[in-house]
C-alpha cells in the first residue's frame, strides 16, 4: 500500500539515516514525517503516541511499529526481500550468519566509539594537534587563559577523544584484516552490516582529525569510499539538507 510505511524522525539523526538508507536500497515507497522541528509541547500528538519520551525514531509499517534502527533494518530487509537490493540480509544461512556477527561488532564496538570520538572532537580547537601535540586547554604564546571550568571540560574532552580513539583503532584493524578477504565486511556483497555503519562513519569522515582513522588503511578507505558513494546514501544526506518539514517518496 503506497505510503503504509512511515518514518518519524530527523534524518540527521544517525538511527534516522540508517533506515532511511536501507528503505532507499529496497525500493520501499515510504513519507518520512519531520519531527526535528517539534519541541516539547509542539511535538506531534501521533508522534508523543509512539514515543511519549521523544526518542529520535519511529517506524510505522501499516500495523508494526519500532523504534531501534537495527531491529528495522532486519524488518525491511526480511519483509521486502523480493524488491530492491536483494543482497541486504543475505539468502542462506551461512551469509546471514555472517551478516548477523558484522551488525553486532557496528553495534557494540564501533557505535559508541564512534559517536564519543565525534563529540570530543566537537568542543576541541580544530587547530589542536591532538596527537603529539600541547594539551587541550593549554594556553598558546599570546593565547588566552581559560578559566578552570574550560579547562577541566576541554582535558575531559581529551581523555574521552583517547579513549576512543583506542578503541576504534583495534576495530578499523580488524575491518583492515577482514576487507583485505573481501570486497564488503560479510563477504563480497554490500548488506546491512556495511549500511548499519554509514551514519556513524560518515560524521567521522567530516572531520579531518577523524578522517585520518578511515584513510590510513588502505582496506577499509577502499571500503569507506564505495559504500559512501552509493546512490541511497546520497539521497539520505541531500535529506539532511533540506528544509522541507513533511515530504513523502
Amino acid at each position: 500500500m503506497p505510503g503504509a510505511v512511515k518514518v518519524f524522525g530527523s534524518p540527521a539523526s544517525a538511527e534516522v539515516a540508517r533506515v532511511l538508507a536501507c528503505l532507499l536500497e529496497k525500493d520501499v515507497e515510504f513519507q518520512l514525517i519531520r519531527v526535528d522541528s517539534f519541541r516539547g509541547s509542539k511535538r506531534m500528538p501521533q508522534y508523543l503516541k509512539l514515543q511519549p519520551h521523544g526518542e529520535a525514531l519511529s517506524f510505522e509499517d501499516g500495523n508494526v511499529t519500532l523504534v531501534e534502527s537495527r531491529k528495522i533494518l532486519r524488518h525491511i530487509a526480511d519483509k521486502y526481500k523480493n524488491q530492491g537490493n536483494p543482497d541486504l540480509l543475505g539468502t542462506g544461512a551461512l551469509e546471514r550468519s555472517s551478516i548477523e556477527q558484522w551488525l553486532q561488532t557496528e553495534a557494540q564496538s564501533f557505535d559508541v566509539p564512534s559517536a564519543d570520538m565525534v563529540y570530543s572532537l566537537a568542543y576541541l580547537p580544530s587547530t589542536m594537534q591532538l596527537d603529539g601535540g600541547r594539551k587541550a586547554g593549554d594556553g598558546g604564546a599570546g593565547g588566552r587563559e581559560v578559566n578552570a571550568a574550560q579547562q577541566q571540560k576541554a582535558e575531559e574532552m581529551q581523555q574521552l577523544y583517547e579513549k576512543s580513539k583506542k578503541e576504534l583503532t583495534k576495530v578499523l584493524d580488524i575491518y583492515e584484516q577482514r576487507l583485505e578477504e573481501a570486497e564488503y565486511l560479510a563477504g563480497d556483497k554490500f548488506t546491512l552490516a556495511d549500511l548499519s555503519h554509514l551514519p556513524k562513519a560518515d560524521r567521522l569522515a567530516s572531520d579531518p582529525r577523524a578522517l585520518r582513522l578511515l584513510q590510513s588503511r588502505r582496506n577499509v578507505s577502499r571500503w569507506w569510499a564505495d559504500i559512501s558513494g552509493r546512490e541511497s546514501w546520497k539521497y539520505v544526506k541531500s535529506l539532511q539538507r533540506s528544509p522541507s518539514s513533511e515530504a513523502p517518496f
